[in-house]
């Protein structure tokens, strides 16, 4: 899973706009609150790596309930039966995982071991350099995960692609995310949406939201420091309208959120222990 420096530059324009406010937007309800939280298991990978079965008991014991899983990592080193047995221990969940392009030529074996450790969605992590170089790059991606997602729906598993940061690179005036979007099959293939990227893209999360709402069924919540500036915060400590973002997810309760951070002021678990205790209180 690579992060990349995406955005060099941006003028003072496109950092003038803000997607953050103290207050909730007008007309929306601020009564309600997640049912359960996860955790993308990048935010803690050095723990994992080390002791994966101990890290996944410090996010039980946090109070998160789901745990997005990295097979594009290889799970740390741990087999499907040997996760699975640790998330049972635990009582978490892993609805997903993050997959990489190799897993993706393994289609087989990691429908296998979706199927083990009880994945309902395997997630591109990341599209190659080489998918993003024009619009019809973004488009022959689209079609291959589609192609992936006719047969995984056989099997019962999602394909999905998760958005980075440099997904937004425009064209001739065009996204890319948004020609790769168009060009997705719905019924084969769902997305999953990383608030905090489209920032850092440039791009305010909430016209997303509204746009592509029913396409998204999992969503990464993290803050951001400003407009295309590659920097995640704590949750609650930048400028994304985390109240706003929640409160326009169509049917929440049925939708995966997860926490992510990448970056930390000081040790991960404190930095993802604060992240729960800000989003498991945030009334939307």
């Amino acid at each position: 899973m690579h992060r990349r420096t995406f955005l060099h530059t941006l003028g003072a324009t496109l950092l003038a706009p803000s997607v953050a406010c103290a207050m909730p937007r007008a007309g929306v309800s601020t009564s309600r609150k997640l049912s359960r939280v996860g955790l993308q298991l990048w935010s803690l990978r050095e723990a994992a790596k080390a002791d994966l079965d101990r890290t996944l008991g410090d996010i039980a014991a946090i109070g998160y309930k789901d745990v997005e899983m990295l097979m594009s990592l290889g799970n740390f080193g741990a087999s499907p039966a040997q996760v699975r047995a640790m998330l049972d221990k635990h009582g978490l969940r892993a609805p997903s995982t993050h997959m990489g392009t190799r897993d993706l030529e393994q289609l087989d074996r990691a429908l296998d071991e979706a199927a083990v450790i009880g994945h309902q969605y395997i997630f591109l992590a990341n599209l190659p350099d080489e998918g993003r170089k024009s619009l019809d790059t973004f488009r022959a991606w689209a079609d291959r995960l589609n192609r992936a997602g006719e047969i995984a729906r056989k099997r019962g598993v999602w394909i999905g692609i998760h958005d980075e940061l440099q997904d937004f690179v425009s064209f001739d005036g065009r996204v890319g995310y948004d020609v790769m979007m168009e060009r997705l099959d719905p019924t084969l293939v769902r997305a999953q949406f990383d608030v905090a990227n489209a920032v850092m893209g440039g791009k305010d999360p909430i016209p997303y939201l509204e746009k592509y709402g029913d396409r998204y069924w999992s969503f990464h919540i993290k803050d951001a420091q400003k407009l295309g500036v590659e920097k995640d915060l704590e949750l609650g400590t930048g400028i994304v309208d985390l109240r706003g973002v929640l409160a326009h997810i169509k049917d929440i309760d049925s939708k995966l959120v997860y926490v992510e951070q990448e970056t930390y002021p000081g040790a991960p678990i404190d930095s993802v222990r604060r992240d729960y205790e800000y989003i498991s209180r945030l009334a939307f």
